[in-house]
């Protein structure tokens, strides 16, 4: 199978602009990103998709491949439907991989294309089970909620009760998708369980496709603010 990474990165996130230009140890996030991708042996070709001409010339200037989309998406997913639209080249699988977790592992890529090659798999993720305690509470690390088929219930921010006897599982945000799963769920509408959680996964639930979710050792480490950078430089130290 012929397999799409597409890294969406866009500047103007409201609580860090420029985010993806953002140095890690001399090193932007979005190279750092492209970099891990580049590791996983199963992606046939990665291109990250922006807005901006000034994350454009960056990723150009590193050697990337990258291409300009609207300013107009609400989400990383339509940004990855506007550039399949217009290539000419046929993938099987797509895989959106987020622009801020610059040490995401490859392994992760990998094992998320494990469970997309499945036939009958429209739509893949990953989830983690969680170890700390605070994680369950922070309403900025969604969850996810399965069945024992593995294929997603819901997701939600926080859980309105915390058991100590119950295994909550963290919603590790990279998605695979069929090529014609994804021509489909960017011309849907949100729905409203999406717009009370914030989260776009729910949508495509609401609209009857299967999510199916596969359990991963390897945690991930996102970036939404400056200060989180300066948290990854001390851990990484």
């Amino acid at each position: 199978m012929h397999v799409l990474a597409i890294i969406p990165a866009r500047y103007a996130s409201i609580r860090f602009p420029g985010k993806p230009l953002a140095k890690i140890f001399s090193k932007s996030m979005i190279q750092r990103v492209y970099d891990q991708c580049k590791k996983c042996t199963l992606l046939s070709e990665i291109i990250i998709a922006t807005d901006d001409k000034r994350i454009y010339n960056h990723v150009l200037n590193f050697g990337g491949k990258c291409m300009m989309t609207k300013n107009s998406h609400i989400s990383g997913t339509d940004r990855c439907g506007e550039v399949v639209g217009s290539l000419a080249c046929e993938y099987d699988i797509i895989v959106n991989i987020q622009g801020d977790e610059p040490y995401i592992n490859p392994k992760q890529i990998s094992e998320l294309i494990d469970e997309i090659q499945d036939e009958s798999t429209q739509i893949a993720t990953l989830a983690k089970e969680i170890e700390d305690p605070a994680i369950i509470k922070d309403e900025n690390s969604p969850k996810i909620k399965f069945n024992k088929n593995s294929y997603a219930i819901s997701f939600y921010r926080s859980p309105k009760t915390i058991s100590a006897q119950k295994i909550y599982f963290k919603h590790i945000g990279i998605y695979g998708f069929k090529k014609d799963v994804l021509k489909k769920i960017i011309n849907l509408p949100p729905s409203e369980n999406e717009k009370k959680e914030r989260l776009e996964q729910l949508r495509w639930i609401d609209n009857g496709f299967k999510i199916k979710v596969g359990i991963t050792k390897y945690d991930t480490i996102s970036v939404d603010t400056p200060e989180d950078i300066l948290k990854i430089e001390a851990r990484i130290r």
